[in-house]
């Protein structure tokens, strides 16, 4: 069993389930119990240790890396800690065929794993970077509204003084890069879609089921709002491409509405999930799809459904650091992905974000969640690479 391997199966058996997915109290929930694991994984390693508080009982763990000389470049590693929930089986590590089954093998303590193995043999060796300082940070939340995240962003100039700087603009190509792990079968991802949930409402006036013609029906008007945005809106849309990312999607997610048969509903809402491409903002979306039901003569109140904006990211591939790791990966173009993640969070607050990571984004969130032991390695050796090729 490999270093990665082990740290991976150990990380499995910490459940560490968003408490946004469980009750109060629930002893799978939170991710403390993996930041102090990994905290002192890292100390035992060498590394300087911090934690970073952000919610109550909820850290994210800070590792890091000096080199010898003056700081001149900084490399965040930026992995989440929480899951998604699960049986009480699927906290149990299965290594069956060449691959390790459990919660959160592949997302994301899989990339947790080689990202933390990757910094500690690199504490342990000889060729320590001469300029390039080199941070863990464990974030919280990630699968919920990205406390963690948000919480690195606005403290970030605590962390190292190069944040602040890349914050500012001071340097045209900024030196500092965030490699944020995510399963992206190795793949080094410069691109990925926003996510946007917003709740439309219709209202209509309520009456007897005997003499509908006394009410207004709310999910009759819901309904046609429906059918224009899974058909105009949505054929709308895929006139609209990146060429990573394809096209930007609509799907009506849930709806509800009314009370009981004999009874005119007079409220109906439904929730929809818009996947945006770099460049739309949430003010657009709620303007053109005002727009469109206004030219139709319909009705609906529109409300965001997300805590916090999820915005699309997109970095410049040609940035020096970026290049290199394209380098150091083996890959010669950039990649993208639709899925959103805490990347365009570090991204909006100042540090140029990639998203890098074993594993297939196809088995995260899975019942059999599980990861190729030959990805997991293969991932820790390549970002070691990347992070030797700094000294």
């Amino acid at each position: 069993m490999t270093r990665t391997e082990k740290l991976l199966a150990e990380l499995i058996a910490l459940p560490s389930v968003n408490p946004a997915f469980l009750p109060p109290r629930h002893p799978h929930a939170g991710e403390q119990r993996v930041a102090d694991f990994l905290a002192a994984t890292a100390a035992q390693a060498g590394l300087e240790v911090d934690f970073q508080r952000v919610l109550p009982g909820r850290s994210n763990v800070i590792a890091r890396l000096r080199p010898e000389n003056e700081i001149k470049r900084t490399i965040l590693l930026a992995p989440h800690l929480d899951t998604v929930g699960a049986e009480d089986s699927q906290f149990v590590p299965q290594r069956k065929n060449g691959r390790l089954h459990g919660r959160g093998a592949c997302d994301t303590k899989g990339s947790v794993a080689a990202m933390l193995t990757a910094l500690c043999e690199l504490a342990e060796s000889k060729s320590r970077p001469q300029e390039t300082e080199i941070i863990f940070a464990g974030l919280i939340d990630e699968e919920h509204a990205q406390a963690g995240s948000r919480a690195f962003v606005g403290q970030a100039s605590r962390v190292s003084p190069i944040f602040q700087k890349a914050r500012d603009r001071r340097d045209a190509c900024p030196a500092v890069l965030a490699i944020v792990g995510e399963p992206t079968k190795l793949q080094v991802v410069t691109a990925h879609k926003g996510s946007l949930w917003l709740q439309l409402e219709t209202r209509g006036q309520a009456a007897h089921g005997a003499t509908p013609h006394l009410g207004k029906n709310a999910v009759h008007e819901m309904a046609r709002v429906v059918e224009l945005l899974e058909t105009d809106y949505a054929a709308q849309l895929r006139r609209r491409k990146h060429k990573l990312l394809g096209t930007a999607t609509v799907n009506v997610g849930t709806i509800s509405g009314g009370s009981q048969p004999n009874i005119v509903p007079d409220r109906c809402t439904i929730s929809i999930d818009r996947r945006t491409l770099p460049g739309e903002t949430e003010a657009e979306v709620r303007h053109e799809i005002t727009a469109l039901l206004q030219a139709k003569k319909l009705t609906a109140k529109i409300f965001n459904a997300k805590l916090a904006p999820a915005l699309a990211l997109e970095t410049d591939p040609k940035l020096p650091l970026v290049r290199q790791f394209f380098r150091s990966a083996g890959q010669s173009r950039p990649a993208g992905v639709d899925y959103f993640c805490d990347a365009t969070v570090l991204a909006g607050g100042g540090i140029p974000s990639v998203v890098f990571g074993p594993g297939d984004i196809a088995q995260a969130h899975t019942a059999d969640e599980w990861i190729s032991l030959a990805s997991l390695e293969r991932g820790k050796n390549l970002l070691l690479r990347f992070l030797n090729s700094l000294s």
